[in-house]
């Protein structure tokens, strides 16, 4: 984990995405803010798993903020071969490679392209050898109201 002044690029994994309108703190976050695929991938099943119309049109609203707001780095061969490295990283840690695996593709294409990722939830990428991973704040009311609290120490 790195502390410190904002780097000029980095990932934001899919949670910190979900939170930036959120967030206080904008000088936590790279002053090029990048995601992957991944992340769209990710906020796409979102609206499709909604339980209700306004939590589809607000995660569908989501979705499409994104589309609008970056240009995302692909998961390429680069991105596969280190996938191989998170896993094997993973499986040395005891974690299961498989339950965390939008993060894990997210991992892979930060080390790829020799990136930090920025995220809300740091133990999400825990145990990945040579990742760097930036925790982003989030505000004590929103950590309480989203069940972050216990995620997030």
């Amino acid at each position: 984990m790195s502390d410190g002044a904002p780097l000029i690029r980095g990932i934001l994994d899919t949670s910190t995405v979900i939170l930036l309108g959120k967030l206080t703190d904008l000088t936590a976050l790279p002053m090029e803010p990048l995601i992957t695929a991944v992340t769209l991938a990710e906020l796409s099943v979102g609206p499709l798993v909604a339980n209700d119309e306004s939590e589809r049109v607000a995660r569908q609203s989501q979705l499409q903020q994104a589309e609008a707001d970056f240009d995302p780095l692909p998961f390429d061969a680069s991105a596969a071969r280190a996938l191989g490295r998170v896993s094997a990283s993973l499986r040395r840690a005891g974690r299961k490679t498989t339950a965390r695996t939008y993060d894990a593709m997210i991992a892979a294409t930060a080390l790829a392209n020799d990136l930090p990722v920025y995220t809300c939830n740091p133990t999400d990428f825990s145990g990945i050898n040579g990742l760097d991973v930036i925790a982003v704040p989030v505000p004590d009311v929103l950590q309480h109201r989203l069940g972050l609290s216990r995620r997030l120490t």
